[in-house]
């Protein structure tokens, strides 16, 4: 008999990429080949997202394009929607797998059983009741220039806005032996670049009897031998403080990148998000890392929209950006999400509002890009490679320790120095 086809598809964020390839790998050791998603597969993984009304749309999209890519084979829904939604998918998808967020490494035994007995299997326990982190990993790098690594499960914040807490249970940190050991590996094969990501990477740790953290992880993973860049995922705020600064400022592998939520501008936004900071916090924190590091990139997360905001509150917000100058921007309107408090507040903005909004930022953010790759016209920086340049043929596309975007001559998987010439749509040339 042929081996099974296994295809995925993930609509969402970078620790929704990492589950996809943790239960990708799961069915590979069984023997399944793995396919495109637009090819006839056996089975079709979904890795489900519901930060947005608009990421409940494409999960349920994608549910229905597996369906009509293959009417025989069994559709799978994993990740955020099928934990918060599981229910209304088995109404209103044809869908024959569904899978909560802490049982993903059952997902081949749950296949297999439906691949025998034709009937739906679901299994989406109560997340917030979870106190363990699910320890999948991966053995194979999916990119062997940067690896994303999640090291980190749940949120305990609360955001007035966000659904996360309810669909990722609680705040809980993978062992720190495990995710050494993944590391390592990846490294040995060739992994240049690790990035740790999770659902809220400032709190790594919090669960642990003893005193370890984020900090205390990253020198361990410094002593990586082959270890050439660390990058960390996202950040709150008010993880930046003077000890935070001064011990991961001696770490010689950390790029000095920091992307550090913001959300708004604006104090009475920020507090009727729930958000824990100040904008004056936030400036803190920002002028800490200019201390330690030389010229970091700080990026950062904006919605606009947000229940009452008025224009003095986005004005607010937009003066602050320019404030910080940040090196980019990712902006989003804000999305209804049923089960969160800002839903049933007062004050909802029109479509149209948030459109503007969030087009008045994208502009603002290119400048900022432009504006933050321009300080290096004429330095030497040092560049790791990853892919072929399709605007300038015979250039490759490689990304500095801070994330500015360059073009140049080199190899695929290499590191060298580039001095950068000029600097055009945010993308520096040699």
């Amino acid at each position: 008999m042929s081996k099974l086809k296994v295809a995925v598809s993930t609509i969402g964020c970078k620790v929704n990429q990492y589950d996809s390839a943790a239960m990708l790998e799961l069915f590979l050791r069984e023997g399944f080949t793995k396919v495109c998603f637009e090819e006839k597969a056996d089975v079709y993984i979904i890795s489900t997202c519901t930060v947005t009304a608009m990421a409940d749309k494409k999960s349920r999209q994608m549910i229905n394009r597996a369906r009509r890519l293959n009417g025989n084979a069994i559709v799978c829904a994993a990740g955020c929607l099928s934990q918060k939604d599981g229910e209304l998918l088995k109404e209103k998808c044809d869908v024959d797998v569904i899978i909560g967020n802490s049982e993903r490494g059952k997902i081949v035994s749950m296949v297999l059983e439906t691949l025998r007995s034709r009937k739906l299997q679901s299994k989406v326990s109560k997340i917030r009741e979870e106190e363990r982190f699910e320890e999948l990993s991966l053995s194979t790098p999916t990119d062997k220039t940067r690896a994303f690594v999640k090291v980190q499960e749940g949120c305990d914040n609360f955001c007035s806005y966000c659904i996360i807490p309810y669909v990722r249970g609680k705040a809980r940190s993978r062992s720190f032996k495990s995710i050494v050991k993944e590391i390592e590996n990846l490294v040995l094969k060739g992994t240049l670049e690790i990035v740790l990501t999770g659902i809220h990477v400032s709190s790594f740790g919090i669960d642990f009897e003893n005193d370890t953290n984020l900090i205390t992880l990253l020198k361990e993973l410094d002593k990586i031998d082959g270890l050439k860049r660390l990058r960390l995922g996202s950040l709150e705020p008010m993880l930046i403080d003077e000890t935070f600064c001064s011990e991961a400022s001696r770490i010689e592998s950390l790029c000095p990148h920091f992307h550090l939520s913001l959300q708004s501008g604006s104090k009475t936004v920020l507090e009727r998000m729930n958000r824990k900071y100040t904008p004056e916090e936030y400036l803190r924190c920002t002028t800490l890392l200019r201390n330690y590091f030389d010229n970091p990139a700080i990026t950062t997360d904006i919605i606009v929209g947000f229940p009452g905001e008025t224009e003095h509150e986005f004005s607010e917000t937009k003066k602050f950006v320019q404030d910080i100058k940040f090196s980019k921007l990712h902006v989003f309107p804000y999305s209804v999400r049923t089960g969160t408090k800002a839903a049933t507040m007062s004050g909802q903005i029109p479509s149209s509002i948030k459109k503007e909004r969030v087009a008045a930022l994208l502009n603002l953010d290119m400048a900022l890009q432009n504006r933050f790759a321009e300080t290096f016209i004429g330095s030497k920086t040092e560049v790791l490679f990853e892919e072929e340049d399709t605007d300038k043929k015979g250039n490759l596309i490689g990304y500095t320790k801070r994330y500015v975007k360059v073009s140049a001559k080199g190899k695929n998987n290499e590191i060298r120095d580039v001095t950068i010439r000029k600097v055009h749509d945010a993308v520096g040339y040699e």
